[in-house]
Order: structure tokens, then C-alpha cells, then sequence
């Protein structure tokens, strides 16, 4: 009978720190906001992702303790453009003479994608990374390293459409192209002599949970169908080892093979029961509440879930119009007749309502209801009373990296806190 993987597993990324774990007698892994590997050879190491820029010193630190040929990597890849893969490039460069970056052809893309949006990305972050950088860089401060190293954005020397491979001291690398659950430009490393998957992050951040098709930070909606695709890739390797984005490896061929089965068709099933009910007829949020993965699909949802995820499959095919109300097609909000319902209702009726729906445990109307009060009184005293209570009630169910992080920051907003501003460079 099977065992979630997910449940023995954390689902939450952190920074670097000072410490790696040597995986086997030729490749050691340093953690940090996703996993950086390195392969040694007879003939020269290759590194596999180089962490955030701040991140790429403590990860030359940890291989320095663990290799004695951390200045001696011949090749750097990355398995996806994200600031957390690529951001360390430029150090290790710095440090190896003549050493190239290989990536899949379409990092290009994705990383202008990243830069462009920026400045609205970071802002959007910051409610679940902010607090958790500046406890790094005090701990980062402790350990001496205060002069932080500058996020890159490389441009590789060696790119590649499906498939490229190379050896080098007696390893056989094969990369193979297989968009994911995060980004266009995913690759997998492949070393088919000793039956290695190294992974990044291509079925979403935490390993045997469901994916993240659209994030709450905001990206680029992405396909379920390529989600499971590139389960479908990963299964036909026939890997007994999985060295994944982030946390410990994945061990066991069987393992690997009944985890990534239940991915691919965990992501079929939402995805067919979501077309299912678009074609017949049903809304958004009536397929929201109604689809629910059966027991033998069962994954972590610890990162995506699947109701944002039925969402997310709905408009990626439908588009931002939902067919509800003409509203829909024009720029005027529904809180701009916020004031008009609380002249109606007023405050005190709509207040006494929101308890009510608080106590029959309705806490998501309790919200719409409080959001109509804020619109006009956002500090008023029993609305803020009520909404942080309703938060946290609603933060000792989740179970989710991301709503987590959301709603306790809204909880500190409500108490007065701010939400610091984010950036990467």
C-alpha cells in the first residue's frame, strides 16, 4: 500500500547555509533556495544550478570543505532560468577560467520574461520571502560574509532545442529538454551509468505534491498537459536516483516510479474533470469545490493546490472573461459600490453579519463581507478584531507554503506590521 512520499518530506524552500552532504563518492549537494550540485570527474567537476547571487559564495564555500577541485569546474548547468538557479553564474565564472554554461534554448526567454517583470514580482514576494532574507543575512552577517555577491544574468555558452550530450572523466551527461511545472526552459540531467536523475525543479518545489500551474506571487499561467508530459519524460529513464530542486534525494526505482505515475495522472485527472466540466456547462468556482483528487491520486499540496490549479487550467484555456456579468467587460470593480452598500447596510449590519457568518464557520463570507467595511473604514476597530481572528483560524488549517506565508502577513498587516520591500539584485 502506498505511502505518500510527500508526507515525509518538508515542502517549503530555504536559503544556504553553511554545510553540504556528500550524496555519493562523486557528487556533493549544497542546499539553498533551490539545490546546487556538484559532479566531480578525473577530468573536472560540473555544476549543476548556482543558487541565488547572494546564495553562489556559500555554495563554493560548502564544495570547497567537501572537493578539493571546487575551482575546477569545467561546466556550469542550470536546469531552469529562475533567479534561483542562474543568479550564481557570474562568481563561479569568476573562479573557473574558460568554464561554460550550458542551458536549454529557451533560458534566454524566460530569464528577459523574469526581468521584465521584476519590480511587480518582488513586491508581490515579499509577504512570504521578506523576513526570511533578513534572518539569512544576519546569519550570513554571523558567519562573516557581509559583502553579498550581485544576482547575475548569464547567457550560455552552449545551448541546446531537445537534447545535448557530452562526457567528461569518464561520466556520460545526457540533458534533455522537458518543459515542466515552472518554466519553459526545464532540462534534466541524465547519467544513465549510474541511473542519476538530477531534476531541478521540474514537477514544482517540493517533490510528490501537486504542481503549481499559476503562482499567487504571479507568472505565466502553465500547462498541465506539459506538467504531466514531463513526468512522462523522467519515468521512461528509469531512474533509481532523483536529485530534485530542493530537500533530500529521491531513492528507490520503485519509488520514483509509483511517485511520478501518480504526478502524471494526478495532473491528468484535474485537468480532464476540469475540461469535463467547462464543456459541461459548469462555473469556475462550482468545479473549485467539486474536484477533489480520489484517494489513489493522492499529493502533497503543499505548494500548488488543486483548486488554484482548476482555476489555473480554466482561464489558461478560457480566458479572464468567466460569463458572469457584464461587469466583467468594463473597468469599474465591484468595490467601487463598496460606500453604496454600506450606506444601505451600514457598518454595524454588515459587521453583525460577518460575525454570523464567522460563527457558522463561513469564514470565506465573512471576508467578502469585512472587505466591503475596509473599502471605506480600513482600520475600524471590531472589523480588524474580526479579520484577524477569521485569518488565523484560517491559518491553522493551511497546510500550504504560499497561503501560509499570505495569511500570516495579512495577519501582521491587520496588527499594524508592514510588509518590507523585496529585491533580488
Amino acid at each position: 500500500m502506498r505511502t505518500p512520499i510527500y508526507k515525509s518530506r518538508p515542502y517549503g524552500p530555504h536559503s544556504a547555509r553553511f554545510d553540504a552532504e556528500r550524496i555519493n563518492e562523486f557528487i556533493v549537494m549544497s542546499e539553498g533556495n533551490s539545490n546546487t550540485y556538484l559532479i566531480e570527474t578525473n577530468d573536472g567537476n560540473v555544476l549543476v544550478n548556482t543558487g541565488m547571487g547572494y546564495e553562489a559564495p556559500v555554495h563554493f564555500s560548502n564544495y570547497e570543505k567537501h572537493s578539493s577541485a571546487s575551482n575546477c569546474i569545467k561546466y556550469v548547468i542550470t536546469t531552469q532560468g529562475h533567479v534561483d538557479h542562474v543568479g550564481g553564474v557570474q562568481f563561479f565564472r569568476d573562479r573557473n577560467p574558460g568554464m561554460q554554461y550550458i542551458a536549454q534554448a529557451n533560458n534566454e526567454e524566460h530569464q528577459s520574461y523574469d526581468a521584465r517583470l521584476q519590480a511587480f514580482r518582488a513586491a508581490r514576494s515579499a509577504f512570504r520571502f521578506k523576513d526570511a532574507f533578513v534572518q539569512d543575512f544576519a546569519y550570513y552577517a554571523e558567519q562573516g560574509y557581509t559583502d553579498i555577491n550581485p544576482q547575475d544574468r548569464p547567457t550560455a555558452d552552449i545551448s541546446f532545442e531537445d537534447r545535448y550530450e557530452f562526457s567528461l572523466g569518464g561520466v556520460d551527461f545526457v540533458l534533455i529538454a522537458a518543459q515542466g511545472a515552472e518554466t519553459n526552459d526545464s532540462l534534466v540531467v541524465w547519467l544513465p551509468q549510474h541511473k542519476i536523475c538530477l531534476t531541478g525543479n521540474l514537477f514544482g518545489c517540493p517533490f510528490g505534491h501537486f504542481p503549481n500551474l499559476v503562482t499567487i506571487r504571479g507568472d505565466r499561467y502553465r500547462d498541465a498537459l506539459v506538467c504531466a508530459a514531463a513526468a512522462q519524460t523522467v519515468l521512461e529513464l528509469g531512474a533509481e536516483t532523483i536529485l530534485y530542486g530542493h530537500h533530500a534525494p529521491v531513492i528507490g526505482a520503485e519509488l520514483i516510479e509509483t511517485e511520478l505515475t501518480v504526478f502524471r495522472d494526478a495532473v491528468m485527472y484535474v485537468h480532464d474533470e476540469t475540461v469535463k466540466g467547462m464543456n459541461e456547462g459548469k462555473n469556475l468556482y462550482t468545479l473549485m469545490q467539486e474536484i477533489q483528487l480520489p484517494p489513489e491520486l493522492e499529493l502533497g499540496q503543499g505548494y500548488g493546490k488543486v483548486s488554484w490549479s482548476i482555476r489555473a487550467i480554466w482561464e489558461h484555456y478560457a480566458g479572464w472573461f468567466h460569463h458572469q456579468s457584464t461587469t466583467e467587460l468594463y473597468s469599474v470593480p465591484p468595490s467601487s459600490i463598496y460606500k453604496d452598500l454600506i450606506e444601505l447596510a451600514g457598518v454595524d449590519g454588515l459587521l453583525e453579519r460577518a460575525q454570523q457568518k464567522r460563527n457558522d464557520g463561513e469564514l470565506e463570507q465573512c471576508l467578502h463581507l469585512l472587505d466591503i467595511v475596509f473599502a471605506e473604514h480600513p482600520r475600524h476597530e471590531v472589523a480588524v478584531a474580526l479579520a484577524i481572528e477569521v485569518h488565523s483560524l484560517l491559518l491553522t488549517e493551511a497546510d500550504n507554503f504560499w497561503l501560509e506565508g499570505w495569511l500570516g502577513n495579512q495577519i501582521k498587516l491587520l496588527q499594524g506590521g508592514k510588509t518590507a520591500a523585496l529585491s533580488f539584485k
